[in-house]
């Protein structure tokens, strides 16, 4: 009886996380990775699965989600016409290698590093979301050579030590070399196809090896994949809804506050604080 209700429990709170990122994915345009990882670090943790591989999971479930919600993404963007096809085509093999070489890090480390890197990266997005700048350039089209086979990497192995598709990263990047802003989200969506598939068919092959949840494959939660899924297409529209009724850059700002807290309280905890 008690892991029945224990399955319930845990059923709920993933229903509660999957409803709430769906709106603010919808709302706001954020990658559904910056919620989720934190909302799954808790309510795990909640539940009694804290562990050394709890972050582990985290990230590893968070992009088992990102799969599925981003090929939505880039084929409704393709729709419209506004996915870089060239932008992705060459930044491609980049990104690959970077997740991979994530994924190969995040499998090494223990719970308590993951969360302060979460933490770190967690703090420098909320403070670009919070006080970037639309004008801000770095140049007027996206790098080649060098400069893209450093960026590439660098962005697909970031994202993978944070458990997020391309919007966090990849969005600000594009902007800041000129890229509209619909070409940007469009392509980041096919970024984060680039990362997540990767990274999840090796975490697939890096076992728990203790306090795993039920139905976890590797480090990949599966019931926690399956009702994210489930609630985020729900209720995903209902954030486009709400974004087209109202102004959603004062909300923009808050979620940044929002996403400063988080990080900062990811890493007192890791600091034992």
């Amino acid at each position: 009886m008690p892991e029945t209700m224990l399955l319930i429990q845990m059923g709920l709170l993933l229903m509660i996380i999957g409803a709430v990122a769906g709106v603010l994915a919808g709302l706001l345009g954020v990658g559904g990775g910056i919620v989720l990882v934190p909302a799954f670090f808790y309510a795990f943790q909640t539940l009694g699965y804290e562990g050394p591989q709890l972050m582990q999971m985290c990230l590893a479930t968070s992009l088992a989600t990102i799969i599925v919600t981003s090929v939505r993404s880039v084929l409704a963007h393709n729709k419209k016409g506004a996915v870089d096809w060239d932008i992705l085509r060459t930044w491609a093999p980049g990104i690959v290698i970077g997740a991979v070489i994530g994924m190969l890090l995040v499998a090494q480390l223990r719970s308590n590093t993951l969360q302060a890197i979460f933490g770190v990266l967690a703090l420098v997005v909320g403070l670009y979301m919070g006080f970037g700048r639309s004008e801000w350039r770095l140049g007027q089209a996206m790098p080649t050579g060098v400069i893209r086979a450093v960026q590439s990497p660098f962005m697909g192995f970031l994202s993978v030590l944070m458990g997020i598709g391309g919007g966090s990263f990849g969005v600000p990047l594009m902007s800041l070399y000129n890229t509209p802003i619909h070409r940007a989200v469009a392509t980041a969506a096919g970024f984060g196809v680039l990362i997540a598939v990767p990274a999840v068919i090796g975490f697939l092959f890096v076992p728990m090896t203790s306090n795993a949840p039920p139905l976890t494959l590797g480090t990949v939660n599966l019931v926690a994949f399956a009702i994210i899924i489930a609630m985020t297409l729900i209720t995903a529209p209902w954030g486009v809804k709400l974004a087209h009724a109202m102004d959603p850059k004062p909300l923009k700002r808050v979620f940044a506050v929002f996403l400063i807290a988080v990080a900062l309280n990811m890493l007192r905890k890791a600091l034992g604080w």
